[in-house]
């Protein structure tokens, strides 16, 4: 079985941000990997843009050593990097000032009337003189288009106002909004079990489903964000945005078409069906804990106030809450979302936990009946799991075991499975926002967050320690045992 590539009309990606992080780690890999299966066509061209001052020779050089690294041993890759690294280029150019944005503008204009992605890799505070210059100097009409990355807003009010800036500067339809867990494959494949198969839909409710866990796990802790993250804590970097939209993906209605706003529509129902958490509720349906020192990666690592530096600080490093979806379709049904940093595994996975059968026919001996679960894993192994219930093979009576029907990607399909970034640069450049964010679906996130954190800053309660290579605090599992139920371990 082989994947099928289409290769994209020919375009200028800007990376605003381009000696940054994201660009070296994510974005231009992602790139190369999309040269070299062809999609990419030879007369595109990629610039990056920063303050510091660099020849495009310079820039190559510095992004030919961050891709060698990612490269490693694959041939292929290796052998496309040159000609890759041709495309590339480079301009000096500082936001917040009107040096260089004519000269910059020429550069832009001369490769003619083709699709100009603008790539926003820069902090949020940057968007609003970004697109500012960008409309003045024309940069702005059809067929343009910006991208801009979370966090979008610290709040309501502050996204209703990067939403209003970036609007006016760019159309609605030029905006994307980028999520990049909405990349993932098996994100995608959600939407491909439930409605290209007749098995999953009728049973994909409140009659027949117990719960729904969505677990983002991380085993890092601050790295080289914390002047960022103890401004956000993880409601807001990680809620707000990537498990919110899984939810969505689960919990919403059959789209009439596989459409941008057909589908977004859809989520956007699901975030205004969501049950407010007010401060009423808070301390029941919300946990928030800061790691402390413990063992991470087969070493002793520092709690989160040694990493930062400071003893005062109140921002959560795990968050686990009890969310419902108030319709028809979800009524009564649990939504249990946990993330965390500095937690035992990395990986993210969606569970949808089935009923138990109404009625066992089957003897004690022959051992408990669990309930079906269906496992989507995101990351790092991506791939579906059924866990269904057999009889255990061999004489002696009959005994019930509880195992999965696996499938990886990796294995079933024999492919390099594209990262995130790799499908959603593509998306940008065909004008594709199906997998994007809407203004009103992200202001509706936050309006379901900002009560929360309103909660959380009237109660004043202490942040739940938890020691760092644990999953979280106690009160998150007591959060699920108290509803008799537990968080799910995948032990096979």
């Amino acid at each position: 079985m082989t994947a099928q590539t289409l290769p994209v009309d020919p375009f200028d990606l800007v990376i605003f941000g381009g000696t940054g992080d994201l660009a070296l780690r994510k974005l231009l890999p992602g790139l190369l990997r999309r040269y070299a299966d062809g999609q990419i066509p030879e007369d595109s061209r990629i610039i990056g843009v920063a303050r510091d001052s660099q020849s495009d020779d310079d820039y190559r050089g510095k992004v030919g050593e961050a891709l060698a690294r990612v490269i490693g041993d694959d041939e292929t890759l290796a052998a496309r990097l040159p000609g890759f690294l041709r495309k590339l280029g480079y301009h000096p150019l500082d936001a917040t000032r009107d040096a260089g944005w004519e000269e910059f503008a020429e550069r832009i204009r001369a490769g003619g009337d083709r699709i100009r992605v603008f790539y926003l890799s820069t902090s949020p505070s940057l968007f609003v003189a970004l697109c500012d210059r960008l409309r003045a100097h024309g940069l702005n009409a059809e067929p343009s288009r910006v991208v801009i990355e979370k966090p979008i807003g610290h709040d309501l009010a502050s996204a209703a106002a990067i939403n209003d800036a970036v609007g006016s500067a760019f159309a609605e339809s030029q905006i994307f909004r980028i999520d990049h867990y909405l990349g993932k494959e098996t994100v995608q494949n959600l939407l491909a079990l439930r409605f290209a198969n007749i098995l999953f839909e009728p049973l994909w409710n409140a009659s027949h489903v117990d719960h729904v866990q969505i677990t983002v796990a991380e085993t890092v802790g601050l790295e080289k964000r914390a002047a960022y993250y103890d401004t956000s804590g993880a409601l807001r970097d990680m809620v707000q945005n990537h498990l919110l939209q899984l939810l969505c993906m689960v919990a919403m209605e059959p789209p009439a078409a596989l459409q941008a706003d057909a589908v977004r529509d859809e989520k956007l129902k699901v975030l205004r069906s969501l049950r407010p958490i007010t401060a009423a509720d808070a301390a029941q349906l919300t946990v928030r804990g800061q790691y402390r020192a413990g063992a991470s990666g087969g070493g002793a690592v520092p709690g989160y106030l040694d990493e930062l530096g400071r003893a005062d600080s109140r921002t959560e490093t795990f968050v686990a809450l009890k969310a419902e979806v108030d319709n028809w379709r979800w009524a009564g049904v649990p939504f249990y979302l946990r993330t965390g940093k500095r937690l035992p595994e990395r990986v993210s996975e969606i569970v949808i936990a089935f009923k138990r059968i109404p009625h066992s026919i089957f003897e004690p001996s022959s051992g408990p009946v669990h309930g079906n679960k269906l496992v989507l894993r995101l990351q790092p192994d991506e791939g579906v799991k059924l866990w269904l219930m057999i009889k255990d093979p061999g004489p002696g009576g009959l005994r019930l075991q509880h195992v999965p029907l696996d499938m990886s990607f990796a294995e079933a399909f024999g492919v390099h499975q594209p990262e995130a970034y790799e499908r959603l640069l593509m998306d940008v450049v065909r004008g594709n926002q199906t997998l994007f964010m809407r203004r009103d679906e992200v202001e509706a996130a936050w309006h379901w967050i900002d009560p929360i954190l309103a909660a959380w800053e009237n109660l004043r309660d202490p942040l739940k320690p938890y020691t760092a290579g644990s999953w979280g605090p106690s009160a998150a599992v007591a959060l699920v045992e108290r509803d008799g139920r537990t968080w799910h371990e995948d032990t096979v």
